[in-house]
């Protein structure tokens, strides 16, 4: 196997880079560099600048208005989107939900959604998660009823990320109670505005607003907004899993982050200490790693798209979300102990007032606690990492 790009893909990389750095905005970049705040508007500004161009869905086939790339070029896009400093983009609409319409929707649910969400002008939340269905989805009681021609939805979705902010959610909901678990569940799409439906914020330990509950009492979903066939959700979240715990490994985001830890330690000055130089040694060995087993994992699936033999990659996604959230979960902790008593938390009134960290202590440091806190959860979204263990277990090794 070569893991060598070509010179097409190369100059296809050269592209993309000056691309970005001609139209991705100085004040967003800066934020992503030192681990500030974004807002809605910086996130969507972004969107909306890669929609005018056709990549905010990068990874959609031409018939669907995306730009047709393969995995490898996929992946160039996301590592110089990572390294220029663009934001992370939001993966519920174009990464997610937008796969499954374009697989399993009808044509009148692609018609409808699909150009909002290429535009990045609409808000896509998940409703998967709920209080006592998390890595056991399966589990899940959130209870829709078909009432004629709508359904009726009644229950609870937690750790929806970013649901403030949304316009329309994609939820699985039972359907079916007498059903085994898998059976009983179909694949809705939920206009957040329908009455009924509270959106409830959850504070994390770093003081920041990212997650919420989300409260369904009787509300009403027209039928034509059911993905599928009734009861078969189950399949269409499995496929969009794989793409969640793929797109978890954050390999790009990684690179980025590994240079913003080696300057906060030599500003620091703990990068002359042998033992502190070790350990970021070791995470830069471990992201090459990852590196290249996402780089297998794209070998074989640009195989599969040109009609190559080539190993179901996504068989893998789970090891790629165990190795990538770890990684995230070390760097953080790393840049804390760099910054030593300059690193602070969060303090959200003042965050709130446009304070930055600029005006009292360095402004690399001042996330960096809050952000060690935030990253805690990595290994527990997208299917806790012990339960990716047992997948990965029973998928590749039989």
């Amino acid at each position: 196997m070569d893991l060598q790009f070509t010179a097409e893909q190369q100059a296809f990389r050269e592209e993309i880079r000056q691309w970005v750095r001609q139209h991705l905005p100085a004040d967003i970049s800066h934020k992503v560099h030192h681990a500030l705040r974004l807002t809605k508007d910086d996130m969507q500004r972004w969107a909306g600048i890669l929609g005018q161009k056709g990549w905010h869905g990068y990874g959609w086939p031409k018939a669907f208005g995306g730009p047709g790339w393969d995995a490898i070029q996929r992946h160039l896009f996301e590592e110089e989107c990572a390294l220029a400093g663009a934001p992370r983009i939001a993966p519920f609409g174009p990464v997610m939900v937008a796969p499954v319409i374009m697989a399993f929707g009808s044509p009148e649910q692609q018609r409808r959604h699909l150009p909002g969400i290429m535009s990045g002008e609409v808000w896509w939340s998940q409703g998967y998660s709920e209080p006592g269905a998390g890595s056991d989805l399966a589990g899940l009681k959130t209870r829709a009823e078909r009432v004629g021609d709508k359904y009726i939805v009644n229950g609870q979705k937690t750790w929806t990320t970013l649901g403030q902010y949304g316009d329309w959610i994609f939820c699985l909901v039972r359907t079916d109670p007498q059903a085994r678990k898998q059976e009983g569940i179909s694949f809705l799409l939920v206009d957040m505005k329908s009455p009924g439906i509270t959106v409830r914020p959850i504070i994390t330990i770093d003081g920041e607003h990212e997650v919420n509950e989300v409260f369904f009492d009787n509300v009403e979903v027209p039928a034509e907004n059911l993905v599928g066939e009734e009861n078969k959700g189950w399949t269409y979240a499995k496929y969009l899993l794989a793409h969640e715990r793929t797109n978890i490994a954050g390999v790009n985001a990684a690179k980025r982050e590994l240079e913003r830890l080696k300057r906060i330690a030599m500003a620091e000055g703990v990068y002359d200490d042998a033992r502190f130089r070790d350990q970021i040694a070791l995470l830069e060995v471990d992201i090459v790693a990852l590196e290249m087993m996402v780089l297998r994992v794209l070998s074989e699936e640009a195989k599969a798209e040109h009609g190559s033999s080539g190993k179901k990659a996504l068989d893998v996604a789970g090891l790629l979300k165990i190795r990538g959230s770890e990684i995230q979960q070390r760097y953080t902790e790393l840049m804390m102990l760099a910054g030593g008593p300059w690193t602070t938390a969060y303090v959200a009134e003042a965050m709130e007032a446009g304070w930055q960290g600029d005006q009292v202590v360095p402004p690399l440091l001042a996330p960096l606690a809050g952000q060690y806190f935030n990253y805690r959860k990595t290994t527990i979204y997208g299917g806790s990492n012990e339960v990716q263990r047992n997948i990965v277990a029973q998928t590749v090794l039989g």
